[in-house]
């Protein structure tokens, strides 16, 4: 990341405690070349570690979210048994980066929002979007094997049913079927959705940072198999060491908002 928080077409922008990553090619409805999906752990990597940054939003430039990988980079890998094989290792290291961010993500959908950009905003813990929004996997169009993480992203939101629609048919969801099936958390008009992602935001980085990351963590135990308890257990007595507990206790006594010491 550059000085100025950008990386190529991966344009950081801070405002308060809120970080917004923006996806920034919008002459290609900003689809990720394998050098934006090789960059995006070290974009993110600061912004994880910076206690400052209490929320992080992704979304893309102009009228687009994410069109996905970029085609043309799908056969240039050096082996040509896998040609794939670069795009997949960073795409998959990409994912990663976002889904284990330990702060609270929140994907702002606009337009496009296909294929790799799907990964993108199911591996943010909310996805808020407009009414312009529509929503696609494509491998099938393509002869694609989605990885089996990508799918289990979408099948912990969507379900085995819709999971399967997407992937056999490649069809596009509309804004309005996104919300019905899981894969939107809030749909709202074009004129609100910046505003109310800004407000929500707000409202994430004034909570409990540890009890936002204990909860991103015992879901991500909870959906493997796991009880989270060993997970749980810790976190609980580091609120209480921290004095999150305490304050949280007595902002409710004196109806006030907490101001809770701990910053992540």
């Amino acid at each position: 990341m550059t000085e100025d928080g950008t990386t190529q077409h991966l344009r950081v922008a801070r405002d308060g405690h809120v970080a917004t990553l923006v996806i920034d090619r919008p002459e290609k409805r900003n689809a990720m070349t394998v050098g934006m999906w090789a960059g995006l752990p070290g974009v993110l990597a600061p912004l994880a570690a910076d206690p400052g940054v209490r929320v992080l939003v992704v979304t893309g430039e102009g009228p687009s979210f994410c069109a996905g990988a970029d085609i043309s980079d799908l056969l240039r890998g050096g082996d040509p048994a896998d040609p794939m094989a670069d795009v997949r290792r960073h795409n998959l290291a990409a994912q990663a980066a976002l889904r284990d961010f330990l702060k609270p993500t929140v994907a702002m959908v606009r337009g496009h929002c296909i294929g790799g950009g799907v990964e993108l905003a199911t591996c943010c813990d909310l996805r808020f979007a407009d009414r312009s929004a529509v929503f696609g996997v494509t491998p099938a169009k393509v002869g694609i094997v989605y990885t089996p993480s990508s799918t289990k992203a979408l099948l912990d939101l969507v379900g085995p049913a819709t999971t399967k629609y997407l992937l056999y048919s490649g069809e596009l969801l509309d804004a309005e079927t996104a919300l019905r099936t899981g894969l939107v958390d809030r749909l709202l008009d074009a004129d609100e959705l910046d505003a109310e992602v800004r407000r929500f935001a707000d409202v994430l980085a004034s909570r409990s940072a540890l009890t936002q990351q204990a909860t991103k963590e015992v879901v991500a135990a909870l959906t493997v198999g796991d009880d989270g308890e060993d997970v749980a257990a810790p976190r609980y007595r580091e609120t209480i060491a921290a004095g999150e507990l305490a304050e949280g206790v007595r902002a409710f006594a004196e109806r006030r908002q907490p101001r809770f010491p701990w910053s992540g």
